[in-house]
């Protein structure tokens, strides 16, 4: 049969399918020739309940722009374009891009970005106006993720809804005693909340482990401006660099700087040499950070550049 797959399916075919529904979605991939690709992160989604609790967390207005990276097949591009102004769907792999060209064809408020997430400047898009970031993201880049749109871009989203592993997730929340770098990292920027679980069997292929959407309202205002956010971080990077040491071991090594600076660091912070770095509170690293900062004859903040 010299007729390729995809021509068995009208575009009028392909708008009426519900992505949701794992008949419907293998029709589809089988039409396309395509199946999910694990070195992508390709689980799809087949709950429609989630999907809804997604788009509901996002608190979409009429007149709002969102930004969608990793959009996949389409399927949460399409319930966002029925409540927001403009949707910006980043997707990277060319397959999967040719498809969601055909899912997403009919509406006319979806623009389509073939480029890496990671090196997505928002300005691009939405030329400084307010926009939300909702996205299934591959559980491969989703540190990176945070990292990128939280840290390093200027424009960032007023709040973040995203299908994160659990135990990422979990992290992101965590209180003092169980933060990681992660969970700082996050805080720093944001309040997260944990929406719902989600079972593996929500997709198709089933992952190995559960999930769960997480929101992040993201602060106006942070504590520190962006230069001084890198050495802050460097800080606390240095003081997670070593699981289960003290928190003036492991910033002794992870700075190269001798245990006695350091301790006197932590005691100018009135935090106790002893404690490790999962404990302190992000003002704790903020007070601790300020020490560095103001510098001694032997401790000066070219030491955090």
């Amino acid at each position: 049969m010299s007729e390729t797959r995809d021509k068995l399916l009208s575009d009028k075919e392909i708008a009426s399918l519900d992505l949701t529904n794992v008949r419907d979605l293998r029709t589809l991939l089988f039409a396309h020739q395509m199946r999910p690709n694990k070195s992508f992160g390709q689980n799809f989604l087949i709950n429609r309940g989630i999907l809804e609790q997604i788009v509901a967390a996002a608190e979409l207005q009429k007149d709002e722009q969102v930004l969608e990276v990793g959009a996949g097949t389409g399927v949460l591009t399409r319930e966002l374009a029925l409540h927001a102004e403009k949707v910006v769907a980043v997707e990277l792999e060319r397959d999967m891009l040719a498809l969601l060209r055909r899912t997403t064809g009919h509406l006319p408020n979806v623009e389509l970005v073939a480029q890496n997430m990671l090196f997505l400047n928002p300005d691009h898009s939405f030329e400084g106006k307010p926009y939300k970031l909702v996205a299934n993201l591959p559980y491969y880049l989703t540190a990176a993720a945070f990292r990128h749109f939280l840290q390093d871009v200027t424009h960032k989203p007023r709040r973040l809804v995203v299908m994160v592993q659990l135990e990422v997730a979990q992290r992101a929340v965590a209180e003092p005693g169980d933060l990681s770098l992660l969970g700082v990292s996050i805080q720093f920027f944001g309040k997260p909340r944990i929406i719902t679980r989600v079972p593996a069997q929500a997709f198709y292929p089933a992952p190995k482990v559960d999930s769960a959407v997480l929101q992040v309202d993201v602060y106006d205002e942070v504590p520190l401006a962006p230069e001084e956010q890198k050495r802050f971080f460097k800080l606390v990077q240095a003081g997670f660099s070593e699981k289960r040491k003290q928190i003036h071991n492991a910033l002794a090594r992870g700075l190269h700087l001798k245990n006695e600076e350091v301790r006197g660091w932590l005691a100018a912070a009135q935090i106790d040499p002893m404690r490790r770095a999962e404990t302190l509170s992000i003002d704790e690293w903020l007070q601790l950070w300020r020490v560095t900062e103001a510098g001694s004859p032997t401790v000066g903040t070219d030491m955090l550049s």
